[in-house]
């Protein structure tokens, strides 16, 4: 069924198994009263509930909670900060300053996109070992396809200052056993064993252990949308506090142009 149909089928009325809210009477929330059944529930709980439909256990949510919170950094020189701070400097709003920073930041050489080909990656190259493959036939496929592997090297950098602070919480909460953890730094020795020099960076780890928390690819990329935010609103706040449109600003002879020339423009003979 398509087309007119499909439409007509849906027509006038709207079904769904996510939630409902009744005016003047309560909220459903898959499946439950958000004001009675999970009033108290922590607001990541509640996120990550309404993404995957289970309940994590407070082991697992600390960790969730540091993924996030190792990954706040305000720095407006990053590429998604920056555009909140442009928003303050410029005096738009916050919330679209937010917004537009968030949307960039799924950027594909560094941002969500990377995380979602290393989670990807992780899964699709598991089971393909627990097929028989092996491990370097994984990674000769996916350097042939994409040139890199999501998660590994570093632009400015070949090391993560993040990685270790988080391993050392999730080897605290027994959750560093987990079979994709495992895989990513079997990837790691391989990269830096051969002429690729690569180190694991956030992105595979954050992916590796959000893998072994049993999040698909596609519930780890909607978990991960806000792990930027925190950072945000500091350099909004800062840039807002200056004179207006101060934040990086450039003079005109810093510019590199290399399209037409000046053209002269012949006065109207009504002038």
């Amino acid at each position: 069924m398509n087309g007119p149909d499909l439409l007509g089928k849906h027509f006038g009325v709207l079904k769904s198994r996510m939630g409902t809210f009744y005016p003047g009477s309560h909220v459903v929330f898959r499946g439950h009263d958000l004001h009675q059944d999970l009033k108290d529930m922590d607001w990541l709980a509640l996120y990550v509930f309404g993404i995957t439909g289970r309940r994590f256990g407070e082991t697992q949510l600390r960790l969730m909670h540091a993924i996030w919170t190792y990954t706040s950094y305000p720095d407006v020189r990053l590429w998604n900060n920056r555009v909140a701070a442009l928003a303050g400097s410029t005096r738009s709003t916050g919330t679209l300053g937010m917004a537009a920073a968030l949307a960039v930041s799924e950027a594909s050489i560094y941002g969500g996109g990377i995380l979602m080909r290393a989670i990807e990656f992780f899964i699709r190259c598991r089971q393909r070992i627990e097929q028989g493959e092996d491990l370097i036939a994984c990674i000769h496929q996916e350097l042939a396809a994409h040139r890199s592997i999501g998660g590994y090297g570093r632009p400015l950098i070949n090391g993560d200052e993040r990685i270790e602070p988080l391993l050392t919480l999730a080897r605290s909460l027994g959750l560093d056993q987990g079979p994709h953890l495992k895989l990513a730094f079997d990837v790691e020795a391989r990269l830096l064993g051969g002429r690729w020099r690569m180190k694991m960076n956030y992105a595979a780890l954050v992916a590796a252990l959000g893998a072994d928390l049993g999040l698909s690819a596609r519930e780890f990329y909607l978990f991960m949308f806000p792990v930027f935010l925190a950072g945000m609103p500091p350099g909004y706040i800062e840039a807002g506090e200056k004179p207006e449109g101060t934040l990086y600003p450039i003079p005109c002879d810093h510019i590199l142009y290399e399209g037409q020339s000046r053209r002269t423009w012949p006065r109207s003979n009504n002038s």
